[in-house]
């Protein structure tokens, strides 16, 4: 009996405490259900994404935002992700309803028995609620709300949505959220690529990203990767063998910092201030695509010939010394493992790259040179194999700040005479010994053939710029040497004089004031008292020398300075500002006095490409621009570029549009020229396309040089480069090329602006303090040979093309010396290109010209559209 009521007291007290357990639960549910947030449309959840900013190429050229993220559907996630996941986290995914009951009773037991709340019986659903909506705070308030919040989704969203989110949302390190930026942050993989036991070291992060980090831990995360390991097999995941072949490799993961595949800060600076200022804060989070005007090709061609042109200039005035020195031991220099550099190494931590450059530290210097001049041509192998083992010739033995000991050649050490001065070196060095010591801490460069060569760190800085002269689409921008040691973009912010850059604009406002490219103009000494100046000014030529008599011509491929000014003066100054205009200056901010003719006004180079740009196109005035559309996550178009274009011929073609044909000037239509620059709506062949078409016409740019005019101004300029002060482009082997050179008072910047029917490119070399690069820095070089580089690798492939000649214009025979129409082809017979109403008669002198046009602006004919 006694038994029995015991039995019976129990029962009771069983069930009364149940009953009170549910109610209490309950009680607890209504209290917290006003406070849980709502669940509606977390499917539907836009994800915290980056701004990524893209080619025209689709490849990503940068990205903005606090968390990176790669959003993927389940589907676009391997399977063995998912189960890697499963088996480190929640192996009864399947099976529970987002509550594991099993690991809170172990929680509560734990805490029974030492009094300590712990971890237990957090599901993948209850991660994500806590990702979502919660804190990481350890309360009993929070874990219930998470319960409640659990079960409440598990009802509402289906088991491979919640695994979906989970894989997007769940922080694993470094910056990364989800496992798609996982695998590149540490493997640079996409998910597809990761093996086994990568996948499984991805998967035991979410436990503690910090303390399992591979890149800062590896000892603790090599274990906890085991483990996933172990339990990937023991729930049949992996095979045995695969098991035990994974758990014997090693840690290969490394931070990557972006996914970046063609570099171009610069330009993700522009892009990213102007998103930033359209869309607010949010550009950051939203998931903003924007792609760009960029080329993948063009803007690894400006990388590297800037790169390239600014370490020549460098070079070429010495060697300004190593960064620092420090004493070694002797026992130093010897080879030994990886660990036992670690002293050494510390030398190193203070120093970051710059650029292509590395620091290194000198351990060892070795000058044999009665072996050199047999062994010496071997070295250069051996530094890019590493070898540690002997190594004949002068070279010096140095340590990376990667941990790896090579070897610097001579060949590498050989270029540095020592820096005396700007324009003074001193005497080639004999040995190693004349430039280097062990302790020295150096730059290095790679070099094309692997080895390694001395560097240094520029103080010179450069700027390159590509424009397409058809519509203004920015194909390639470097701003400056190196982005990470200055963010002032010189392509766009750097407002500098451009020299005799600027000379085209002044010929061509006087060929439109009736001078022809034989006018003659005297080349000769002069004063000037100009209101505008404080003083009396004695401009002179680069070379010092006066020639007299000189053709227009000649005068601008030769760059003669007095020839510009007289022009200039005869030309008149408020019509030449105000002509500028057309070549899209602001003339209030151009000089208003003789010096505006060797280029005196503060220019950027962007704004020389555009001026450039329209000689290119034929004499058309196009507007610079970068983003070419916008696009959300989704893919949805929030804009799209619409610029002004000089060729509608050329733009439709680019919109593959089959029924038409591109000539250089015109539009073809079913393999017929239009008789005019007109764009007959009328002609399709295919009845109702008209509308259509005519939906699809880019905007035609506006005209501002007559057509006649800008064709001789081509021809001009593409004497610069066939016999003037540009001769060096013509190891391009191109016929299609024009420019100019520019260089300022005391070589303070150095210019070369030139084009074909295709690419405008700008490069600019100078130092952000405005002082001289040297005597000898002269446009041709310092600035040509970054150009020509650039060419080199931008126009392969592309098929020369010449401008369209158009009517008006005639070709006739001319002295040489006096401008005047020659009636034969005698020694001094010359041809020229004049304007049909200013040829030079028979008899005549080409000299004499019409000044009566003062309008301040060429002649603009109708427009195409």
């Amino acid at each position: 009996m006694k038994l029995a009521r015991t039995l019976k007291y129990g029962l009771v007290a069983s069930l009364a405490i149940s009953v009170l357990s549910s109610l209490a639960l309950l009680g607890l549910y209504f209290y917290l259900a006003p406070q849980l947030p709502s669940v509606e449309g977390m499917s539907d959840t836009r994800l915290q994404v980056p701004l990524r900013i893209y080619s025209s190429d689709g490849s990503l050229l940068g990205e903005f935002g606090e968390k990176r993220r790669i959003p993927k559907t389940l589907d676009e996630i391997p399977e063995l992700m998912q189960q890697a996941f499963l088996a480190a986290e929640d192996n009864r995914f399947y099976e529970h309803d987002g509550v594991d009951y099993q690991g809170i009773a172990r929680a509560v037991i734990n805490l029974i028995k030492t009094g300590e709340r712990g971890q237990g019986g957090s599901t993948i659903t209850m991660q994500l609620v806590r990702n979502f909506y919660l804190t990481n705070e350890k309360t009993y308030i929070r874990k219930i709300r998470e319960i409640f919040l659990a079960l409440k989704i598990e009802q509402e969203l289906s088991k491979q949505k919640i695994l979906e989110l989970y894989l997007n949302k769940i922080y694993l390190g470094n910056r990364a959220y989800g496992v798609a930026a996982a695998a590149y942050i540490y493997y640079g993989k996409n998910l597809d690529e990761l093996t086994i036991a990568q996948i499984a070291m991805i998967a035991g992060l979410p436990k503690a990203p910090s303390r399992y980090n591979p890149v800062v831990n590896p000892e603790r995360a090599l274990s906890r990767r085991n483990y996933v390991l172990s339990r990937m097999r023991a729930l049949d995941f992996i095979s045995a063998d695969a098991y035990e072949y994974e758990k014997q490799m090693t840690v290969t993961a490394e931070r990557k910092l972006s996914r970046v595949e063609v570099p171009a800060p610069y330009v993700n600076e522009m892009v990213r201030a102007e998103i930033v200022q359209q869309f607010g804060e949010e550009a950051y989070s939203s998931g903003l695509n924007v792609y760009t005007t960029i080329k993948d090709k063009l803007q690894l061609a400006a990388n590297a010939s800037l790169w390239k042109g600014l370490m020549d200039y460098d070079r070429r005035h010495g060697f300004r010394g190593v960064i620092r020195h420090v004493e070694l031991n002797e026992k130093d220099a010897e080879s030994g493992p990886l660990n036992e550099d670690e002293a050494l190494l510390k030398i190193l931590e203070v120093d970051s790259d710059f650029g292509l450059l590395q620091p290194a530290l000198v351990l060892s210097i070795h000058d044999e040179p009665e072996k050199a001049s047999e062994n010496e041509k071997q070295i250069g192998d051996a530094a890019a194999d590493n070898q540690e083992g002997p190594v004949a010739g002068r070279h010096a033995r140095i340590l990376l700040k990667n941990g790896e000991r090579a070897v610097l050649p001579w060949a590498g050490i050989s270029w540095a005479r020592p820096y005396v001065s700007l324009n003074r070196v001193g005497e080639e060095p004999k040995q190693v010994s004349d430039v280097l010591s062990a302790g020295d801490v150096i730059w290095v460069s790679g070099q094309e053939d692997d080895s390694l060569a001395l560097a240094q760190a520029p103080e010179v800085q450069g700027a390159l710029v590509a424009v397409a002269p058809n519509d203004g689409a920015i194909q390639a921008l470097k701003g400056g040497l190196d982005f990470r040691q200055s963010k002032f973009n010189r392509v766009t912010q750097a407002k500098r004089q451009p020299g005799s850059g600027f000379k085209p604009v002044i010929y061509s406002a006087a060929l439109s004031k009736s001078f022809t490219p034989a006018s003659l103009i005297n080349d000769a000494p002069v004063v000037f008292e100009d209101e505008q100046l404080e003083a009396s000014w004695r401009p002179e030529n680069y070379s010092g020398r006066f020639h007299g008599p000189t053709r227009l011509r000649k005068a601008l491929y030769k760059s003669r300075n007095l020839v510009s000014i007289r022009l200039l003066r005869s030309v008149g100054v408020g019509y030449a500002t105000k002509y500028a205009r057309n070549f899209g200056f602001d003339d209030s901010t151009l000089p208003h006095d003789l010096s505006l003719a060797l280029g005196s006004g503060g220019v950027s180079p962007l704004q020389m490409a555009r001026a450039y740009a329209v000689l290119a196109n034929g004499g058309y005035r196009v507007q610079p621009y970068l983003i070419d559309r916008i696009e959300d996550m989704e893919g949805n178009v929030l804009f799209e570029a619409d610029p002004a274009v000089a060729c509608v011929a050329c733009k439709l073609a680019e919109r593959s549009l089959d029924r038409v044909s591109v000539d250089a000037m015109g539009l073809v239509v079913e393999g017929e020229q239009q008789e005019d620059d007109s764009v007959n709506a009328a002609s399709p062949t295919v009845e109702g396309e008209e509308e259509e078409i005519l939906m699809v016409l880019p905007r035609q740019a506006e005209r501002t040089l007559e057509p006649r005019l800008a064709y001789q101004m081509n021809s001009m300029l593409q004497d610069v480069v066939l016999r003037g002060t540009g001769r060096r482009a013509l190891s391009l082997g191109r016929k299609d090329l024009a420019g100019k050179t520019g260089t300022t008072n005391d070589q303070k910047d150095a210019w070369f602006n030139g084009y074909n029917p295709d690419l405008v490119a700008v490069t600019w070399v100078g130092f952000d303090q405005l002082k001289p690069l040297g005597h000898v820095e002269t446009g041709s070089k310092a600035a040509l040979p970054i150009w020509i580089d650039f060419m080199r690798e931008a126009l392969a492939g592309v098929p020369e093309k010449q401008l369209q000649r158009p009517d008006g214009l005639v070709t006739m025979k001319i002295n040489a010396e006096t401008g005047a129409a020659a009636s034969d082809l005698g020694k001094d017979a010359i041809f020229e290109i004049f304007r049909s109403e200013y040829a030079p008669e028979i008899g005549g002198s080409a000299a004499e010209a019409d000044a009566s046009n003062t309008s301040g602006a060429a002649p603009i004919p109708e427009q195409l559209f």
